[in-house]
């Protein structure tokens, strides 16, 4: 198997990330439309209060900046040490699979209990992949 493989993980978070900002743009282009916020409220995001339909998308494209980071450079590490086999794809498409369950939850009813559910496993199987690398970095050396 290609140590290249775990570009197609990395590439479906990608994707992940451009829809949640195409519902995010077309959130905030509705709650402007109806009246619910200004478009100058877009210039320093202060003076107004955000609704939740577009805060929500907004809160879950700005996390899709911060653990996942963590998930690109592990699966980059893990190519960049030849530690991309199955064990190491299973995890990293558990990771995907667990932060689409995340956005799901999160922009549709966003159900507290599920949502902290998809987000824990998805830091579970986030400390696997690196926790796989590292020891095989370890028993490498």
């Amino acid at each position: 198997m290609s140590s290249y493989q775990l570009v197609y993980p990395m590439f479906a978070l990608v994707l992940l990330t451009a829809c949640v900002l195409g519902a995010l743009f077309r959130s905030r282009v509705r709650a402007v439309r109806g009246g619910k916020l200004s478009s100058r409220y877009f210039r320093i995001y202060q003076g107004e209060v955000e609704p939740e339909e577009t805060a929500k998308p907004a809160r879950h494209f700005s996390n899709l900046f911060e653990a996942p980071t963590l998930f690109y450079a592990g699966c980059l590490a893990g190519i960049a040490t030849g530690d991309s086999g199955v064990t190491v794809q299973v995890i990293a498409w558990l990771y995907v699979l667990a932060r689409l369950v995340h956005a799901y939850v999160h922009m549709g009813r966003n159900r507290l209990g599920n949502r902290i559910y998809a987000y824990f496993s998805s830091w579970l199987a986030l400390l696997a992949l690196w926790l796989h690398v590292v020891v095989h970095v370890a028993s490498s050396t």
